[in-house]
């Protein structure tokens, strides 16, 4: 009766049993940064005003594909904790970089104690995860690959700003960089922590980056249909910061009379948002990145097939994937 109840878990459930598993680690992680970054790293993980950190799916990820490949959950917690300490570390610098004023319903770490201060707890926050895997060759250029294709896909973010013309597929490459290879790393870092072969290990990788890029379509569209209320970042955030998203890119790349009108006003200062938001909606990017992530969907689930893992991890996996293109937050 345990093992159906396990294998019926809904995501919600599956997010609370990971985050319950490796949330004690990554505290005690934290606490061993230098004393002056313990009181950010606090702020920012939200265990100072005991608000709590994120849905840590990244963690998540990393303890199931362990045990998608045969080993217990426990043996992949190192990794886990280090995925998240790199996903922080890049979510601390995106805000400084993209001036958001909140974060999980908190001031982000640069509004609340300067920019000086949010670089270097991100800077020590990445060194951090490095330490924690530093014993585990293998492991640590993994995390290490995935995180220079982060600073790329940030990179060239930050450069498609200063750009009239993006294409979609150079934007999908940023977007593979940006989310996808941290969460296809996850998966991997889990199946080597697990003993897994690099086979399953790379099938797992493929079915994370998959996952990752669905997850930023998803990301790209809550960024600018998203309740505040529930997402905890600021309205038309990507739209004021005239982030060149991919429902955006695919809306001004349409060659329609609303992809032409939306061009011209992201030529210049930010105006009327809500009108901005409609138009990329007529123009057909918000039904253009909901269909992408579907597609991605379904290839991500292919690689889990093709993976030959556990059963009940298995549909876990699927079921945290759903969740990732379902979700309003």
């Amino acid at each position: 009766m345990a093992d159906l109840i396990a294998r019926t878990r809904t995501a919600a459930e599956i997010l609370a049993w990971g985050k319950e598993l490796t949330e004690p680690g990554l505290r005690t992680a934290a606490e061993r940064l230098p004393p002056s970054m313990r009181p950010v790293a606090r702020h920012h993980f939200g265990w100072a005003d005991g608000a709590g950190s994120g849905k840590l799916l990244r963690p998540t990820l990393v303890v199931l594909a362990a045990q998608a490949v045969g080993a217990p959950a426990e043996q992949a917690l190192p990794h886990a904790v280090a995925v998240e300490l790199v996903h922080d570390f890049s979510l601390v610098h995106d805000d400084v970089m993209d001036g958001d004023t909140t974060r999980r319903h908190r001031t982000t770490v640069w509004r609340e104690f300067g920019s000086g201060a949010a670089i270097l707890a991100g800077d020590a926050l990445l060194a951090l995860a490095a330490r924690l895997l530093a014993g585990e060759p293998e492991s640590s250029h993994v995390l290490m690959t995935a995180v220079l294709e982060l600073i790329e896909g940030q990179s060239l973010d930050l450069s498609f700003e200063d750009r009239a013309e993006v294409g979609v597929a150079e934007c999908r490459v940023m977007a593979a960089g940006k989310t996808g290879a941290l969460l296809g790393a996850s998966c991997a870092l889990g199946a080597l922590a697990g003993g897994g072969s690099r086979e399953r290990a790379g099938h797992l990788r493929c079915f994370g980056e998959q996952v990752g890029l669905a997850f930023q379509l998803v990301d790209d569209l809550l960024g600018i249909w998203g309740d505040p209320a529930v997402t905890g970042k600021p309205v038309y955030s990507d739209l004021r910061n005239r982030k060149k998203t991919l429902p955006v890119v695919a809306a001004l790349a349409s060659g329609t009379e609303a992809g032409g009108e939306l061009a011209a006003r992201y030529g210049v200062a930010p105006g009327n948002l809500p009108r901005e938001a409609e138009l990329v909606e007529l123009a057909g990017g918000r039904a253009w990145a909901e269909a992408e992530a579907a597609r991605l969907l379904h290839e991500a689930q292919a690689h889990l097939g093709a993976a030959g893992i556990e059963a009940r991890p298995r549909t876990e996996l699927e079921t945290l994937a759903r969740f990732i293109v379902q979700r309003d937050r």
